[in-house]
């Protein structure tokens, strides 16, 4: 396993300082006799690449019925789009959330996310962004704006991409 570059620890610190909790852990009664277990932490959820009505990017959001139909069926055109081939890790991550800010600030509701297609052997060293990206959007200082990710209509790069929807500034 290589070492991380000194822009890639930074990266990852700024990462790591992001993370909040989804749920506040309950307090800790003082120890006696009886311990009770830790509650579960929830596992992040990885990106699927298929368009999934019931499937939600954040929990308690999910779009209305209306979005979900016209995503799948690639009826919506996107705002923005942001491919990040020929990235690394680093600079892809530096790039999505400077892209995110510039869209929320635009007022945009649909960035298109091209990644790249998922991993489809063992051995292949493709797919690091896109498997990245579920953790990277809900750990992003975005997240909040962010309404839902699906999977792309195959028009708009289908596996290889992703539909970053976002939530509407109320005025």
């Amino acid at each position: 396993m290589r070492k991380l570059s000194a822009e890639e620890r930074a990266l990852w610190q700024r990462v790591v300082e992001s993370v909040r909790p989804l749920h506040a852990l309950p307090e800790r009664a003082p120890e006696g006799p009886e311990k009770e277990a830790p509650a579960p932490v929830p596992k992040p959820r990885p990106v699927s690449a298929a368009p999934s009505p019931a499937r939600k990017a954040e929990p308690g959001t999910t779009l209305d019925a209306s979005w979900d139909r016209r995503l799948s069926r690639g009826l919506v055109q996107p705002d923005a789009s942001l491919d990040l081939h020929g990235h690394n890790l680093a600079t892809a991550y530096a790039l999505l959330d400077q892209r995110l800010e510039r869209a929320i600030a635009g007022g945009a509701r649909l960035l298109l996310l091209i990644t790249g297609k998922p991993r489809t052997g063992a051995g292949e060293k493709r797919g690091a962004i896109r498997a990245a990206m579920g953790d990277w959007l809900a750990a992003s200082r975005h997240a909040a704006d962010i309404a839902a990710v699906r999977g792309a209509h195959p028009r708009h790069g289908g596996a290889g991409a992703l539909y970053i929807v976002l939530r509407r500034k109320r005025g």
